[in-house]
């Protein structure tokens, strides 16, 4: 079965794209109307009490635009926007030479916070809470304790997988903001901005059927609409309809419902190997050649919202709307695992 991605890794031409068409201002914001609603009371409460925004934890599926926000309040606040990850901080010494170097309401930018090391975590909590970190110096019964004091700035993290922060961690941020899927109204508003500041021509036809594909995600609706540019302008006269939209789309393996190659080749596996389901994620994992961490983050929570899914006590499961969609037989009522 084809397994292809439609979102290969990021490369670095890639991510040079999709920061091209970030929105750098809160007015140039799409959907997610509370957020920003939010987001723009605590930035002017915030301003007009000449202090840093409050730590902000952003999370939600990938791609849904959680840099986007943080690189928007820094930007909002007129700051100095500072980025890592939680992968790349792997000691203490390298949060202690970024914290030590931010300034007065500077933006800390901490993608998948919920990878922090437990050491580099702890060191967080005094940082948030009274901005000043503590050095340790000798060991034994010489050891001291040395208070450096920080300048005021804002922390915002961003996760995929808010369960997987400790209480400690998340009870620091003073904002919380959940980031959804987008509906496809305001996924199509998305591709006519995209698509002005690429100078592409685009009819409402063909920006509603990117829209309709794009699984929810606005990065996803980007690099779609850059693929159908390309097709556009080869196959057809340089000017995406909705045909031209539909045939790009399906030419990449994307279906109608936005699902790809390894959306369907996980709801075949699992209705063909394993009878519907329950089974667990990792033979899953196992089956498609996939990791396990991959289907969890990436695969899973669009076909959970759309409910091609499942998730039970005992495993995954198909629902009949997954079926409909492989266009395979449902098993009778009374034999099959999803009505048993």
């Amino acid at each position: 079965m084809s397994r292809e991605r439609i979102i290969p890794p990021t490369s670095p031409e890639e991510e040079h794209f999709i920061r091209s068409l970030r929105p750098q201002r809160l007015d140039e914001c799409i959907g997610q109307g509370k957020v920003f609603e939010g987001l723009r009371i605590s930035i002017q409460a915030a301003k007009e009490r000449s202090e840093p925004v409050d730590h902000i934890l952003l999370h939600g599926p990938p791609g849904l635009g959680k840099t986007t926000v943080a690189g928007v309040v820094a930007n909002e606040m007129e700051a100095n926007f500072v980025s890592t990850s939680g992968p790349a901080l792997e000691r203490g010494g390298d949060l202690m030479g970024i914290l030590t170097n931010v300034e007065r309401g500077d933006v800390l930018f901490i993608d998948e916070i919920h990878r922090l090391p437990r050491v580099v975590e702890e060191l967080l909590y005094p940082a948030m809470e009274d901005f000043c970190v503590n050095f340790v110096i000798d060991k034994g019964v010489h050891a001291r304790t040395l208070r450096y004091q920080l300048k005021p700035f804002t922390l915002i993290g961003a996760t995929t997988r808010a369960g997987l922060l400790s209480s400690p961690l998340r009870e620091r941020f003073g904002i919380v903001h959940h980031l959804d899927f987008f509906p496809v109204e305001d996924l199509r508003r998305v591709v006519h901005r995209s698509a002005a500041i690429l100078e592409v021509t685009i009819a409402d036809e063909g920006a509603l059927e990117i829209a309709r594909r794009a699984r929810g995600t606005p990065r996803i609706a980007n690099r779609l609409l850059r693929r159908v540019r390309d097709f556009a302008q080869v196959r057809a006269d340089g000017r995406i309809t909705g045909e031209v939209a539909r045939e790009a789309c399906e030419f990449e393996g994307v279906d109608a419902a936005g699902l790809d190659g390894l959306d369907r080749g996980l709801l075949r596996a699992l209705i063909e190997v394993y009878g519907g389901g329950p089974v667990g994620i990792e033979a899953l994992a196992a089956t498609l050649n996939e990791e396990a961490q991959t289907l969890e983050e990436v695969v899973e929570p669009f076909l959970l919202k759309r409910g091609f899914l499942l998730r039970t006590p005992g495993g995954r499961k198909a629902t009949a709307a997954a079926y409909d969609h492989v266009k395979m037989a449902p098993p009778e009522r009374g034999q099959g695992h999803l009505w048993s």
